[in-house]
């Protein structure tokens, strides 16, 4: 087992709506853990998606947090402000090959969502864009890194 000065948990919601039971159940474990060994508990805002993301949201999420006496240690982290080395990292990963652009656009999304609803399954993306001629682009879709 690892020495309880290692032990770190964190608790990291996206502020694209408020805090909610499920949020507030995973701070709470993550705390009384990291509490518990005598390590240390983390809070890392998922804020990337800035068209959802709201600072009313972060802010009652740190509110109820603070509320609920579930203080973390250290500054608040916030994942934009990364925003730069995470595009840097993405970049190495396409130019070696491991990763691509994906043009699935959200209705195949949606598509591959359904199917994978009605047989039973956990929605898994099918690689469809691994190996294509980036050529095939459809217009006016943005790809994603995968």
């Amino acid at each position: 087992m690892a020495e309880t000065a290692d032990i770190v948990t964190r608790f990291a919601p996206s502020p694209t709506g408020f805090l909610h039971i499920g949020g507030v159940r995973t701070a709470l474990f993550n705390w009384l853990f990291a509490r518990h060994h005598g390590g240390r508990y983390l809070l890392r805002i998922e804020d990337t998606d800035r068209k959802r993301s709201t600072d009313e949201a972060i802010a009652a999420i740190l509110d109820g947090l603070a509320w609920m006496g579930l203080d973390h240690d250290g500054e608040v982290v916030y994942q934009s402000s990364r925003a730069g080395r995470h595009a840097a990292v993405a970049r190495g990963l396409l130019e070696a090959g491991r990763a691509y652009p994906c043009y699935a656009s959200p209705e195949e999304l949606a598509e591959m969502r359904e199917q994978a609803k009605a047989e039973g399954r956990s929605m898994r993306y099918d690689g469809r864009w691994r190996d294509r001629d980036q050529a095939e682009a459809p217009a006016g879709v943005e790809p994603v890194v995968r």
